[in-house]
């Protein structure tokens, strides 16, 4: 891997681990990046998911100590996610490259329409409330089918995450946030397994693009805590519509 490749991948791993924590994202900048590097698909898929297994850890640390993190919740949620993800692996390391840019362009702009238009209403509740049991199942129904997408393709995950979190339960974005990094650290690892087993992992550009995201992840969690998510909407639609549209082959 030459400077200039480094350059690239701890930049765009650093930008996407500070997008990943404050909303949600990241990936749709870090797998085009891989793409366009030359990796092929399923190895970009693999790699991406060593850096967004660091960067959860990093990040669900810096939320827990600011008592944002329901680790109750987080647990009840990740199972059902983990066991979706190791479906949803085993099915990416099979699609041909084409149709995984295909659907990867497609997420990406339903994306840009979530981020645009978030008509989701939160409150901020304890980090140790406790919800019914009918909270409970819709959740864990969604999260399983969110676990199948995080490992079929994991970009764009989060805001799935967000969704399910503000409208199924309520909760701040700060707390969705909290709740989904660690939800995303449990069913990337899950799923990661898969695609080592497979031998679908560059591990050099994995572990650079981890140090960019890992700093990114710091960055990010003390911003979502502190100020919000606001100024980073408008570089994140124009960035993720160009990049569907270059995979679309506009451009």
């Amino acid at each position: 891997m030459d400077i200039l490749t480094l350059l690239i991948v701890i930049s765009v791993g650093f930008i996407a681990g500070v997008i990943n924590t404050v909303a949600a994202g990241g990936s749709l900048l870090t797998l085009p990046t891989l793409i366009f590097l030359g990796l092929p698909s399923a190895v970009a898929n693999g790699t991406n998911r060593v850096a967004l297994v660091v960067q959860s850890i990093v990040a669900t640390m810096k939320f827990r100590s600011s008592g944002h993190f329901n680790r109750r919740l987080g647990y009840t949620l990740g199972i059902p996610a983990v066991i979706g993800s190791i479906i949803g692996a085993n099915l990416a390391i099979s699609i041909s490259d084409e149709w995984f840019n295909a659907l990867l362009a497609v997420m990406m702009v339903i994306t840009v329409i979530f981020i645009v238009w978030k008509p989701l209403k939160t409150s901020d509740l304890a980090a140790d409330a406790t919800f019914t049991r009918k909270q409970t199942i819709i959740g864990s129904i969604l999260f399983f089918f969110i676990g199948i997408y995080g490992g079929f393709i994991q970009a764009g995950a989060g805001f799935f995450i967000i969704a399910t979190l503000t409208a199924v339960f309520g909760i701040s974005l700060i707390q969705s946030n909290a709740i989904k990094v660690f939800v995303t650290g449990l069913f990337v690892s899950a799923s990661l397994v898969v695609f080592i087993w497979n031998g679908q992992v560059n591990w050099l550009i994995g572990i650079t693009l981890a140090v960019g995201n890992a700093l990114g992840a710091l960055v990010g969690s003390s911003i979502a805590i502190h100020k919000g998510d606001k100024w980073i909407k408008v570089f994140l639609v124009i960035t993720v519509l160009a990049m569907s549209f270059k995979l679309l082959g506009f451009f």
